[in-house]
Order: structure tokens, then sequence, then C-alpha cells
């Protein structure tokens, strides 16, 4: 007996390079995830599910995900002073409020968006 895969919804994640990153977030309104990360490092990839995850089901909430790959966008990544990847920076309607750096829980970042809405 065989079951049929349920489709995954489309991940609402999108991806700021140095060109776009003030357009994406700094002039964004609502809370933005901003999720530095670069594809050689084992603790960003385990992320990539927790903030797909996010991404889909805080849609609704205003509530977005960007992700920034560190090698492509270097200059976001210096700018706000990357040293370890991941990292994680919690913006609110274009304003930095805090970061998180190392692989975080989906029930620490479910706490953390709760307390920003």
């Amino acid at each position: 007996m065989f079951f049929k895969k349920r489709a995954k919804p489309e991940s609402p994640v999108l991806h700021a390079t140095d060109e776009d990153f003030a357009e994406l977030v700094e002039k964004a309104s609502g809370v933005r995830i901003v999720d530095f990360w670069a594809p050689w490092c084992a603790p960003c990839r385990l992320m990539g599910p927790i903030l797909d995850e996010i991404a889909i089901e805080h849609a609704g909430d205003g509530v977005t995900v960007v992700k920034v790959n560190t090698e492509i966008a270097p200059h976001s990544a210096e700018r706000f002073e990357i040293r370890s990847i991941p990292t994680l920076i919690f913006f609110k309607d274009g304003e930095p409020l805090f970061e998180m750096v190392g692989l975080v829980s989906k029930p620490v970042l479910e706490r953390e968006i709760g307390l920003l809405l």
C-alpha cells in the first residue's frame, strides 16, 4: 500500500543581494527575519527547513523570511558585522531589533515572533 505525498506549499522566503537588501528589508513594513548564511555551512543548511516552515506559517501575520548568502552579498554581511553564521537579525518596520547567532530551534523562533507581533 502506497500513500501519495502531499505537495509542500511553496516557501515565500525571499533572497536578498547587496543591491536589493535595502528594498527587501530596510524599506519594508512588518517583521523581517534576515538569515545570513552560506551554502557550505552545515548549521545554516539545518536552519533552512525551519525558516521555510516559519515563512509559510506566518506569511499572513506580516512576517517575512529573507535569506542573505554571505558569499553573494558580502557588503550586507559586513555592514551588520556578521562574524558567525548562521546569524538571524530580526527587523521590524525596517529597524534592526536584535540578533541570534547559531542554530535556533523552531520553538525559540516562534516565541520571539510572538513577542514582535
